[in-house]
């Protein structure tokens, strides 16, 4: 029966939206839809794209001969949601204004997602799916704690390509991913390493909040003081600050791009810094890794590196050697998003997984005894 579900997945971008179709877990079509950046530029609020990117997503279908009306449901990736526990949760009213208004305070296409899914599965009478959203929040009580009262670590990662990255490990084992405890470092533009505790992401760094190891365009982990003075130097805005957190930092700020194969390029030319830089990024991933076993007392059934520069075998060979004594490295590269949302459909829709109600109450909403 999985073979025959076709699944249409959607993933708005910041500039572009992903559409694909599958024949159970095949993709038959698959397009990434680019946006004017001028056009998107006229609407006030992002949820005013909704019509728009619709209406785009249709036009390429009918361009391509596909009739919506022949999924057997739609799956997108979510966003703006209140914190939940990972899942395939359908698309209820609640989820979809949540989406719409982004409730959790968060502005990012990904909001669409539910908006468009959602009046797709109106017209054609198919459900729809949120999987495993960005919003998915199961750190634990004492992850959460940080050494200034009423700053709290917050999950936000990459739990998409986490879970499924997860279940198909698993699976390939004949095990449950509920049974197991995995470390799963994901290495792309960000880079999130977590502790999965028996189907749980126990604890991970927050790749939004300047946490963890360095990526292409992050900064990590750094001393707080000499962020301070950065702050307050009077040569930098809070914007500079903020950018160099999330977008121009690591790679960017240390070498001038984010591309990962021109800096393997530089290191194969000679380029020592270059080599300095990306050893360091590989360095503080070990590191992490080796944090995330402590979680779990070192009872590791493996470690899984995935994303889009775990493709470098370079770096994969260097985090084997630094980490293979906690338990065998396996892996898995790319991120196989669209993949992900289609599985999650099916596995409801076949009875594998039970799907998750959204309710809007946040899984985690601060600790009431912390006054």
């Amino acid at each position: 029966m999985a073979d025959l579900l076709k699944i249409l997945a959607v993933n708005p971008g910041s500039t572009s939206t992903k559409v694909a179709l599958f024949e159970g877990n095949d993709p038959v079509f698959s397009e990434n839809i680019a946006h004017d950046a001028a056009k998107l530029a006229e609407f006030e609020d992002i949820s005013d794209q909704f019509e728009y990117r619709k209406d785009m997503i249709l036009e390429v279908l009918r361009t391509n001969k596909i009739e919506l009306s022949d999924a057997d449901a739609f799956a997108a990736n979510g966003g703006g949601l209140m914190s939940l526990l990972g899942g395939v949760y359908p698309v209820n009213d609640t989820l979809r204004e949540h989406a719409r208004i982004g409730a959790n305070g968060v502005k990012h296409p990904n909001i669409l997602a539910a908006q468009i899914i959602g009046a797709f599965s109106d017209k054609y009478g198919k459900p729809a799916f949120i999987v495993n959203p960005p919003d998915v929040d199961e750190l634990t009580d004492l992850a959460r704690v940080t050494g200034l009262k009423g700053i709290y670590r917050r999950s936000r990662a990459h739990p998409l390509n986490h879970k499924e990255t997860a279940i198909r490990f698993a699976e390939a084992r004949g095990k449950k991913y509920e049974d197991m405890n995995l470390i799963i470092a994901h290495i792309g533009g960000g880079v999130s390493v977590a502790a999965h505790e028996h189907g749980l992401i126990a604890d991970q760094n927050d790749v939004v909040g300047g946490d963890g190891p360095m990526a292409p365009t992050r900064c990590g982990s750094v001393p707080v003081a000499d962020v301070i003075d950065m702050c307050f130097s009077g040569k930098y805005s809070e914007k500079d600050i903020r950018d160099k957190m999330q977008k121009t930092g690591g790679f960017v700020d240390h070498l001038g791009t984010s591309d990962a194969l021109e800096v393997a390029a530089r290191i194969e030319a000679g380029d020592r810094y270059a080599k300095l830089v990306f050893d360091a990024m590989i360095y503080q991933i070990g590191k992490s890794i080796g944090a995330m076993a402590v979680v779990m007392c070192g009872k590791i059934d493996g470690v899984i590196l995935t994303g889009g520069i775990a493709h470098s075998d370079y770096l994969t060979k260097k985090i084997e050697n630094a980490v293979s004594w906690i338990a065998e490295v396996t892996v898995m590269p790319g991120e196989s998003e669209m993949e992900a949302l289609a599985a999650g459909a099916i596995r409801v829709m076949t009875g594998k997984e039970t799907p998750k109600e959204y309710t809007g109450i946040p899984a985690w909403n601060g600790f009431d005894f912390a006054k």
